[in-house]
């Protein structure tokens, strides 16, 4: 047993618990460059720990009621099964093309990933009356039933080839395409993923890629970050939590890249829940010194139209 991957994998849980990403895309790529595990087998231990990580942190922000029931079931529709046939996919383009396709749609995920958090963190820091059109539940018309089903299917395919994306994507889809506050961003992010990972890691533990040892040794740190993470999720100010989003999917893309064969430095991957956690620290030291800390989606300002307060 070696107690870095215990200490990597509670860092890695406090951000899941957190922030609903960085499971995949952050430890699949520190067991590969860091511990030197067979890609394969990296995925399939990634997923099988991540699925028992996420189901601590999503049945701990549902008591919490952080979690939008509804997206997440309609999202589960066309993710659970594309994952399965992602892995399915994987075996076959294995055979018949070789890893060049993995490699390119994990740089272009992490790519998309970056991009992504460098929009959050502009958002964050300076258009934070765009806020105002965050809300704790979607209006789940026909339309977005079936962005949720599509979408869900997108996400769950590419969890099922490479092991990333069902934190950091979700993520991304819930704040664009259903503007849920930071808090049920998480939530939702969590439980969805906790369902959509145990579909994925029994199709690898059925391909055999799941090497048991590994993932029990980094559950030692993983669960009790995910508990202490979502803990943390609904004492962190809400400006804090867009913040900490922004750096972690930085990071998630900085780990795609390097799993892609970019030169990335192994340190500065490492670094990011270091960062984090200093974020969110110091928000909380500040949030204690002025009386309180703001609960995460909070009520707008008193000039925002009534439909925004509801």
């Amino acid at each position: 047993m070696d107690p870095l991957l215990v200490v990597f994998g509670f860092g890695v849980g406090v951000l899941v618990g957190l922030t609903g990403i960085g499971g995949g895309s952050l430890m699949t790529p520190l067991l590969i460059l860091l511990f030197g595990v067979k890609p394969v087998t990296a995925i399939g231990t990634d997923l099988a720990y991540a699925a028992v990580t996420k189901t601590v942190g999503g049945y701990k922000h549902w008591r919490q009621r952080t979690v939008d029931p509804v997206v997440c079931a309609w999202m589960a529709v066309g993710s659970v099964p594309a994952a399965v046939g992602g892995v399915y996919v994987l075996h076959l383009l294995e055979e018949s093309l070789g890893a060049g396709f993995d490699t390119t749609l994990i740089a272009a995920l992490g790519v998309t990933l970056i991009v992504t958090g460098i929009a959050t963190l502009v958002r964050s820091l300076f258009a934070r009356r765009l806020a105002l059109h965050e809300r704790d539940s979607a209006d789940m018309t026909a339309r977005k039933r079936l962005a949720a089903i599509a979408f869900g299917a997108v996400v769950g395919f590419v969890l099922g080839v490479t092991s990333a994306g069902s934190g950091a994507l979700i993520a991304v889809g819930l704040i664009l395409i259903f503007r849920l506050t930071p808090t049920r961003v998480v939530g939702t992010d969590v439980v969805h993923a906790a369902i959509l990972l145990w579909a994925a890691a029994l199709a690898h533990l059925g391909a055999g890629n799941i090497d048991f040892a590994l993932a029990g040794t980094i559950l030692l740190g993983s669960v009790p970050g995910v508990w202490i993470g979502s803990h943390l999720s609904v004492r962190v100010p809400a400006a804090a939590l867009r913040l900490t989003l922004a750096i972690v999917l930085c990071g998630a893309g900085l780990g795609l890249l390097a799993k892609s064969g970019l030169a990335v430095p192994t340190q500065l991957i490492a670094a990011v829940p270091l960062v984090a956690a200093g974020v969110v620290g110091t928000a909380l030291v500040r949030a204690q010194r002025s009386g309180g800390a703001a609960r995460p989606g909070a009520a707008p300002p008193r000039d925002a139209p009534r439909s925004l307060q509801a």
